[in-house]
């Protein structure tokens, strides 16, 4: 069964593992490098890796001028760009774990997986993974800031606790949290891997925590090797992204993005040949090879000077030495309002 692992796994022998967790101990890891190196004063369209190390990218969101993404590592690690094309590191979110997570998730290390944030009001909420490898006992936790500029006075993360969990013995996981407002205000949760596949719960916006927790989860994909929902909107369609295969095997990542749609937020999900996502349906929208990039994952849309980018990790890029990169790229729609991702680098 697939879970989440670090970055810096991708390419190694099993047996090499408990090493590497016993150096990262002691030293840590680097998550991204300080600046981009792949499109250095490019423009977005001349390639698709950002050339920054970063696993299961949040959504991209912007306050101001500037662009963040935050993603998978110890404390919660953050990039921010002013173009799309370079980036930068940025602060961690917690330097300290949020109390609760030894008590909720004791088999957590310190390292949160897959977050996702929009602002609501006049707060950014984040949501986060906490769990640990190969275990269904895993947590989504909240917490939020006014600001996403460390230099703003105020600045300042506040845990919020947990949101939904899951439990070993149970058939589904609480992991890769996907945010969603709706032109009526309403918000909504997607999440899941695995097991009984993605959920979908609604959100009460004035605090972020579900509004009904006694109401029963949605099912809205479901399937073999899933995970990483995202839902965005488009002419009364809402589409549901999602990652299939396999992850974290570096360049024999089998990790790939499919998509279906329906004018309901709750479903059903179908792809372009009718197929039912919650029956292993899909349509393609990014295979597991492009050119030198493997395994993309974790959809998101951000709209900048009138067109559309989608972004997402791709578990290898053969010129990083196999390191899972950010992806950026023009993503476009079909007469018949299916998505089409193409990156420009793929046969280079």
């Amino acid at each position: 069964m697939h879970r989440k692992i670090r970055p810096t796994i991708d390419l190694l022998p099993v047996n090499h593992i408990a090493l590497l967790v016993a150096t990262w101990a002691l030293t840590g890891w680097v998550m991204a490098e300080e600046t981009s190196k792949a499109a250095p004063g490019g423009a977005l369209e001349e390639t698709a890796s950002r050339g920054v190390t970063a696993r299961d990218p949040s959504t991209v969101i912007r306050e101001g001028n500037t662009f963040w993404i935050f993603f998978t590592g110890r404390g919660v690690p953050s990039l921010h760009s002013k173009d799309l094309v370079t980036w930068e590191r940025g602060p961690a979110v917690f330097e300290k774990a949020p109390e609760w997570i030894a008590e909720e998730v004791p088999k957590n290390d310190g390292v949160y997986w897959a977050p996702d944030l929009m602002k609501v009001g006049d707060r950014y909420l984040m949501y986060y993974s906490v769990s640990s490898f190969g275990a269904m006992h895993s947590a989504i936790g909240l917490v939020s800031n006014p600001t996403l500029n460390p230099e703003d006075p105020a600045f300042r993360w506040t845990d919020h606790g947990v949101v939904v969990q899951s439990q070993e013995g149970g058939d589904f996981n609480t992991i890769d949290p996907a945010v969603f407002r709706d032109d009526d205000g309403k918000l909504w949760l997607s999440f899941g891997s695995q097991w009984s596949g993605l959920k979908l719960l609604e959100l009460d916006p004035a605090t972020g925590k579900r509004l009904k927790p006694d109401e029963p989860m949605i099912p809205i994909a479901g399937g073999k090797s899933i995970e990483a929902a995202y839902i965005y909107k488009r002419k009364g369609f809402y589409y549901l992204f999602v990652n299939r295969g396999d992850c974290c095997a570096g360049a024999k990542s089998t990790y790939h993005i499919k998509v279906g749609r329906s004018e309901d937020i709750k479903g059903p999900y179908q792809a372009k040949d009718g197929s039912l996502m919650l029956d292993g349906g899909g349509t393609m929208v990014l295979d597991r090879k492009i050119g030198p990039l493997t395994g993309p994952g974790h959809a998101g849309i951000i709209e900048k000077d009138g067109k559309s980018w989608f972004s997402c990790h791709f578990e290898a890029d053969d010129r990083m030495g196999g390191k899972a990169t950010l992806g950026v790229m023009s993503i476009q729609w079909s007469e018949d309002g299916w998505p089409e991702v193409l990156p420009p680098d793929k046969a280079k």
